[in-house]
């Protein structure tokens, strides 16, 4: 199956080789096909809608760089009239009134929405195991996982049912099925990309961004996306430049940190030769490598399955059973009501965390608990600016090893958050972070993260793209698509 970039696919609508419905028919006609289960909602009638809209906003001289190209979004973000279930029982006849900003943006730039990614539940899970619509397989290998929670999106992606996915990254939910599937997304800076209507699991880390195949792709997407929502109170009023401005510029002088704390025990063999091949690329290129240190990074899962849960707690108390989504039947009283809706409507990991954002929360275990994660959460922040005031951007794996199998972990909560290790400090630290295609394990993709200062976005697109521009990982395709 032919594979093609944004880029491309936008060069080739601009001179006229292909028009916005004949490329629109073209993706739904793939993801009708679907072996993946990446889909949980196509919306057919939409997206030829607005792809006849693109071609006559072509025709009329009035398009933009992404108008009539093809996007599916994560179900965790609300469109108007269609359905939101954020993959999840309790909301699976949810049809959201309004549409989330980053939905807007996209649609204002005339980008066409060919439905809805699947996800774990309410973004809670590393493998997108944890969906009420089933696991979503990875294209390179279909025993094995596509990571997740944006699952459903890098799957849909690699798997060429789309050119280009948003997805949300609260610990990793970006970067690592980016990893997994060999693929290239990037979570922005918290309050870059508006959280309005992107259904809520832990507010003061939850981003949206985008998931596509190359750096440049992401450029023109996160484009659009950014930006200063006066809807969303943790939205940041900053000029979002021209991400891709500066992709061209040469990478001689670059200082790239090497946090010593990811390159240790917890990191496979393989996967450390693997990185250092890369590595030896960037020197090619002129970077310098130097050694850094995290101190506090090795508290990162402790304290982030403090604060992520006690905030789910918080927001998924919303869903009762009374005003939408999911309710029980023939309840009793209003108790009863609310308890057997909750209990059937969540799935078991969601409820997992509930508890134990409630029981972090309680009276007599906040400051034990969520008081203490938060100021663990500081110690690695202030690690991090520390390093980054002596580089230009931090390095490190996204996952300890490739893909694993669908199913090996799912009796193991602590080996699952395991997965999140390299990753979720970066939500603590609200920094900005991306997943680069790096090499290939025994046919299976491996990520390279790449960290920066806050805001500095448009730095980690250049330095992905300077790498892309001598290797040829990201242009790679499972075999199995």
């Amino acid at each position: 199956m032919t594979i093609r970039t944004l880029a491309e696919l936008a060069r080739q609508l601009e001179a006229g080789q292909l028009s916005s419905v004949e490329l629109t028919q073209d993706y739904l006609a793939r993801a009708k096909a679907d072996q993946h289960n990446a889909f949980i909602t196509l919306t057919e009638e939409l997206a030829l809608a607005q792809a006849k809209a693109a071609d006559e906003r072509r025709a009329a001289g009035q398009a933009e760089t992404l108008t009539g190209l093809p996007i599916a979004h994560k179900d965790i973000f609300c469109t108007q009239g269609v359905r939101t279930s954020c993959g999840s029982k309790m909301l699976d006849n949810f049809i959201a009134p309004y549409n989330a900003t980053v939905v807007d943006k996209l649609a204002a730039a005339g980008m066409v929405m060919l439905g809805k990614t699947n996800l774990d539940e309410f973004a809670m899970g590393s493998s997108n195991e944890n969906s009420f619509y089933g696991p979503v397989q990875n294209p390179w290998d279909r025993n094995r996982v596509p990571g997740g929670s944006s699952g459903g999106s890098a799957a849909a992606v690699a798997a060429g049912l789309t050119p280009a996915a948003t997805g949300t990254d609260t610990g990793g939910s970006i970067r690592q099925p980016a990893a997994f599937c060999g693929i290239t997304g990037i979570k922005p800076t918290y309050g870059r990309v508006s959280r309005w209507g992107m259904v809520a699991y832990a507010s003061s880390l939850d981003q949206g961004g985008p998931m596509a195949h190359t750096a440049e792709d992401c450029a023109l997407l996160l484009n659009a996306m950014a930006g200063f929502d006066s809807k969303d109170s943790t939205s940041l009023d900053r000029e979002v430049p021209d991400y891709r401005a500066n992709l061209e510029q040469p990478l001689q002088g670059l200082t790239i940190g090497l946090p010593k704390e990811f390159f240790g025990a917890n990191l496979d063999g393989q996967m450390a030769d693997t990185l250092q091949a890369a590595l030896r690329e960037y020197e090619k290129l002129g970077a310098t490598l130097k050694e850094i240190s995290l101190t506090n990074v090795a508290l990162s899962i402790p304290a982030y399955y403090i604060i992520a849960p006690a905030e789910a707690s918080s927001n998924l108390s919303r869903f009762d059973g009374v005003r939408y989504g999911y309710r029980c039947d023939n309840p009793q009283d209003l108790q009863d009501l609310y308890k057997r809706s909750r209990a059937e409507g969540f799935g078991t990991e969601v409820k997992r965390r509930i508890m134990v954002g409630t029981y972090a929360l309680s009276a007599g275990y906040y400051d034990a608990y969520y008081l203490k994660a938060q100021r663990i959460r500081r110690l690695i922040q202030q690690d991090f600016l520390a390093a980054l005031a002596d580089v230009d951007v931090i390095m490190a794996p996204v996952t300890p090893h490739p893909a694993f199998k669908l199913g090996e972990k799912t009796n193991d909560p602590v080996a699952m958050y395991m997965e999140d290790i390299f990753t979720l400090s970066l939500n603590l630290a609200g920094l900005p972070g991306m997943s680069v295609p790096a090499g290939l394990i025994d046919g299976l993709p491996v990520g390279m993260q790449i960290i920066g200062k806050h805001f500095d976005e448009a730095r980690l697109l250049n330095v992905a793209h300077q790498f892309q521009q001598v290797t040829d990982w990201h242009l790679r395709r499972p075999t199995q698509a």
